[in-house]
């Protein structure tokens, strides 16, 4: 039995791979604040199984308890192959470095690099304990590479989720595990609405982001969570790679 365990699985590009893999007849968890009740639809329509986790992952006890949840149960079960998609992300506050207060920093902080190096750890330690091949895949962006006005924590945060990557990859490099990043591009998400609302004080490039958006240049979440899918069925997949949509469109 092949399992997904999937951050921000109730919208966006999270959403759209938790549907991709249950089509596939792989049994999906979804950690996330809220519910997505059609997942559960898409898991009896292919006869798979679709588990939700309340989870702030904001909020370190959160995080440590839906882990705890998860290993009660799912170990128990002949777990052949484990995937870990760590697609949650926070982009705001957007603002220049100076208008940035602690909390804003330390949730997004939190959300973005924390939260996601946690889980991976986690699960890399139980895959080994229990003799499961564990691939996980990051989302990044690319402004990892390319830094943007307003957006000096997003930038700098996946920065360190791509070096994460090839470290962790490094480290693995003979076990089995795969660690992988994935630049997704723009997509019609929640997220961009967030971009969208930014004033132009705070984020210099906000009329260029509401112009994808009017000239319909987003791409659909569905069809990059496909190319995402293909990436994770390979047998070729690359460790440690930092793959980019662009190279797939």
């Amino acid at each position: 039995m092949e399992t997904a365990i999937i951050t921000g699985a109730s919208k966006g590009l999270g959403a759209s791979v938790a549907k991709l893999f249950l089509e596939s007849g792989i049994n999906v968890v979804g950690i996330s604040r809220t519910d997505n009740t059609k997942l559960y639809d898409y898991a009896k329509e292919n006869n798979a199984h679709y588990y939700f986790i309340a989870c702030d992952l904001s909020e370190k006890d959160s995080i440590q308890t839906a882990c705890n949840n998860l290993d009660d149960f799912l170990f128990k079960e002949n777990v052949s192959k484990l995937y870990v998609i760590n697609n949650a992300g926070l982009v705001d506050p957007i603002d220049r470095a100076e208008n940035i207060d602690m909390d804003g920093l330390m949730k997004q902080i939190q959300v973005n690099t924390v939260a996601p190096m946690y889980l991976t750890n986690h699960f890399l330690k139980k895959a080994t304990e229990h003799h499961v091949q564990l691939l996980t895949a990051i989302v990044t962006s690319g402004a990892a590479e390319k830094p943007k006005y307003g957006w000096s924590v997003y930038c700098s945060t996946k920065a360190s989720m791509n070096m994460y990557t090839k470290t962790v990859a490094m480290e693995q490099e003979k076990t089995g595990h795969k660690v992988i990043a994935f630049s997704p591009g723009v997509m019609d998400t929640g997220m961009q609405e967030i971009i969208r609302s930014s004033t132009p004080g705070a984020f210099k490039d906000v009329e260029s982001f509401r112009a994808l958006k009017e000239n319909n240049q987003l791409k659909d979440a569905d069809m990059i969570g496909g190319v995402l899918i293909d990436i994770l069925m390979d047998d070729n997949i690359e460790n440690g790679k930092i793959y980019d949509v662009k190279e797939y469109l």
